[in-house]
């Protein structure tokens, strides 16, 4: 707590624990002055700079609501307290089009300059030239190979995932045909937990795995535990509508985190992973 005084240059009256899990643990900070913060310290000392560049990108869209950060070294994170509240009537339609801005936020290259987290695997960013300017070759081997390869080593893949996978892999160029867009910001870990609503119903985004890709692999994140509310999709889709045949690329974009869930939580994810690649074929 000394140190945390010392980086703060005040007393702390107030500590108190806000729970965490496998990857993070957070606790609740009161100064004197008043302020009010979240320390977080996370399993792996990469992760909070990872976590606080994240939050920074996401903050240069000036989009949507994104905790600042206050101190970040490579032991913990400090960022602004936002005190949560519940949802308006209107919360997702605000939602919806804030990240529809947010998307706008755009890159001349897909990837981003360093790589970071997905939950508690590596999520690998940094782009080779040939990849920079191609979604289709980046989204491949900087997302699905990489995990694939992950699920290799942990003794996933048999002979029919192999085929699947590969299979999937000749035919990416023409399941991502005529979606082609430049690349947008992305949160990049966009589920339930990853939001919070703050005082009058605003949305706020947390816990990045940031990167510049395609739009609508981060909508089909949104939707793999259930999706949001009907208003969120209507709402995103009014201020920047989808190119026509989303609903048959969504479940390869699914497919990278239902590995990731595989690799992270064992082989419960080996079914829906393979039902999602049996989609086109």
């Amino acid at each position: 707590m000394r140190d945390l005084e010392l980086i703060l240059n005040e007393p702390i009256v107030k500590s108190c624990s806000l729970g965490g899990g496998c990857i993070a643990h957070t606790r609740y900070l009161l100064t004197q002055s008043g302020r009010e913060l979240v320390v977080k310290k996370n399993s792996c000392p990469k992760m909070t700079i990872k976590e606080a560049n994240g939050l920074n990108e996401l903050r240069k869209a000036r989009a949507i609501k994104v905790p600042e950060v206050v101190y970040v070294d490579e032991n913990l994170l400090l960022l602004e307290f936002i005190r949560s509240s519940n949802r308006t009537d209107s919360f997702f339609a605000d939602f919806g089009c804030q990240l529809a801005k947010m998307h706008r936020f755009s890159s001349k290259y897909y990837g981003f300059y360093e790589d970071n987290f997905i939950g508690g695997t590596p999520q690998i960013n940094k782009a080779q030239a040939e990849e920079k300017q191609n979604w289709v070759t980046f989204y491949f081997n900087k997302r699905l190979l990489y995990q694939y390869q992950l699920a290799e080593k942990n003794g996933f893949v048999d002979n029919d995932f192999r085929s699947l996978f590969f299979n999937i892999e000749s035919c990416l160029p023409q399941i991502l045909s005529g979606s082609e867009e430049d690349p947008s910001l992305l949160h990049g870990d966009l589920w339930g937990g990853n939001y919070m609503v703050a005082k009058e119903g605003v949305p706020v985004l947390i816990d990045p795995a940031v990167y510049y890709g395609h739009r609508e692999a981060e909508l089909a994140m949104t939707r793999l535990f259930g999706g949001f509310d009907h208003q969120f999709y209507d709402a995103y889709n009014d201020q920047w509508p989808l190119k026509p045949g989303y609903k048959v690329r969504e479940a390869v974009y699914t497919l990278y985190h239902v590995l990731n869930h595989l690799n992270l939580f064992g082989i419960s994810y080996k079914h829906q992973a393979m039902a999602l690649m049996h989609q086109y074929f």
